[in-house]
């Protein structure tokens, strides 16, 4: 049973609706787990939701609903997105199912058999925003906690503790010696700061169900739930137990039901936003160690989006939703304009202006016109019969094949569009400097005209198969337009030569229309 290369996305916090932030998570990964089909890979993709938790809680007794009903009216709008994204995801786990529940205790169990939990009283500061316990350390000069805390109140109570000190050094030790395991690098270097330059606290794993009962009970001492935290990560081992991986179910003792599973563990790439790596590259970790699980092979951490430079709110107004944009636009553009707009790593900044501008030089007057007139001339000048063969953009295309190739294994996104992108222009100056409108007019040029148009619509082709990841929609449509039968879906496919001479392509058709609405009205 081979492996198949796993990926997952955080799983979201069901206090509200998605945003661009959440569509863009989803859009990377989905670029990814396509690439990787793409490359011949099997693929597992992973999203989902986080469903426990006081904010949970507190949020749906407001509205005058039950937890779980709050949940399950919201789950439905989230499900939505990735069909609304076109995300080829394999399954989505919601963390109030069985089937995570049941792997949450399985753990909380062996390791409290192991030791590796123990009880004491804290006495402290609490934000119950962020449902996480606070030190004099979070305090500001002036004696304050920072407003994205929230409402801080003081607590005393008992709760059981995951041994996380302990493992600090070999924490560390771990990441300097396993370069790709937190990417980009600079992220990294955070992660490594933090650590030699902070004590680590012991997990605070449980909260009292006497306060908090929207959560997974502790099956060693059922008057508390499992800290939220602790439930949501578990989820990324928790579908592959699901799905009766041998490794997850072996070393958490866990039946398989005689029948082989999918191989999954461990994931290839944990995708998450830099907000939460804290929590991926320390407590994570250790609690893989802990169950005896290897580690994620990387952690691939991306930025945040503002909207005209300033931070998005629905206060002011400044939101972008993705669903309207994708309405007026057409989902491709959407995927296009945010894996274009922003590498994965840094901040990006979303704006109306640059959205069309993309949607325009790029996507209509770039890629749209070099098909819509490629294909548009093999059908005035050879009724849309492919000539023979001619291989004189092959060098070209070869080149863009294998850089891209590269860059796709490497989780380079932007710098795989813009390298595609080189024969996206290449095609286009191709068409101004041979002039075929021209050529045709004499009938000496018969031959050449023949290898123009061969060297365009293998071009169209390779780009369809090169795009699939991106912009699956418009590459379907290329093919479509081609004639050719299948999926754009194996990069194997981008050698060139792949049209047949006397080959007959289908119907045309504008892959991108140009439209006067602005995205975000």
């Amino acid at each position: 049973m081979s492996k198949r290369f796993y990926i997952t996305t955080a799983i979201d916090y069901v206090n509200g609706q998605p945003h661009l932030g959440h569509a863009y998570e989803k859009i990377v990964a989905d670029v990814i787990a396509r690439a990787q089909r793409s490359l011949g890979n099997e693929v597992f993709f992973l999203t989902g939701l986080d469903e426990h938790g006081q904010k949970v809680q507190q949020t749906a007794l407001g509205e005058g609903k039950s937890p779980q009903k709050y949940c399950d009216e919201l789950a439905a709008d989230w499900r939505a997105l990735a069909d609304t994204l076109k995300l080829s995801i394999d399954d989505f786990v919601r963390t109030t199912e069985m089937r995570h529940k049941g792997v949450v205790q399985a753990i909380l169990s062996r390791l409290e058999a192991s030791g590796h939990f123990y009880k004491a009283e804290y006495t402290g500061w609490y934000s119950t925003k962020e449902e996480t316990f606070l030190t004099e350390k979070d305090r500001r000069a002036d004696g304050t906690f920072d407003p994205s805390y929230g409402e801080v109140i003081e607590l005393a109570e008992e709760n059981y503790y995951f041994k996380l000190r302990r493992e600090q050094e070999w924490l560390i030790d771990y990441i300097e010696n396993t370069p790709g395991f937190i990417q980009p690098s600079y992220r990294r270097n955070e992660v490594l700061g933090f650590l030699r330059n902070n004590t680590l606290e012991d997990l605070c794993s449980t909260r009292p169900a006497a306060r908090l009962n929207w959560g997974i009970p502790v099956p060693f001492d059922p008057s508390y739930v499992t800290y939220v935290w602790f439930d949501a990560l578990v989820n990324y081992i928790s579908i592959p137990a699901a799905h009766g991986d041998p490794v997850v179910c072996s070393a958490l003792g866990l039946a398989t039901e005689g029948a082989p599973g999918l191989s999954l563990w461990p994931a290839d790439v944990h995708l998450i936003g830099k907000d939460i790596l804290k929590f991926h590259a320390v407590f994570w970790p250790i609690m893989l160690k802990a169950m005896g699980l290897p580690l994620p092979k990387t952690l691939l951490v991306h930025g945040w989006w503002q909207k005209d430079g300033e931070k998005m709110s629905k206060t002011t107004g400044n939101v972008v939703e993705p669903g309207k944009v994708i309405e007026e636009w057409g989902v491709d553009a959407f995927r296009y304009y945010v894996v274009r707009e922003l590498d994965i790593g840094p901040d990006g900044n979303w704006t109306d202006t640059g959205f069309k501008a993309r949607y325009k030089a790029e996507l209509a007057d770039g890629l749209g016109n070099l098909v819509n007139r490629s294909l548009s001339m093999l059908k005035r000048y050879r009724n849309g019969v492919v000539p023979r063969r001619s291989d004189e953009l092959a060098p070209d295309a070869e080149k863009v094949v294998a850089e891209t190739r590269r860059l796709l294994s490497e989780y380079q996104l932007q710098e795989a569009l813009e390298t595609i992108w080189r024969l996206v222009t290449r095609g286009n100056q191709y068409v101004d400097k041979t002039a075929p409108f021209k050529l045709a007019k004499d009938p000496a040029q018969t031959k050449r005209v023949d290898e123009v148009l061969y060297n365009l619509v293998e071009v169209c082709r390779i780009l369809a198969v090169l795009l699939w990841p991106f912009v699956p929609e418009t590459s379907s449509k290329i093919f479509n337009q081609l004639g050719v039968a299948g999926a754009p879906d194996k990069l194997a496919h981008a050698a060139w030569g792949g049209l047949p001479a006397g080959h007959t392509i289908g119907e045309i058709a504008a892959l991108f229309p140009w439209r006067e609405a602005k995205p975000t009205a």
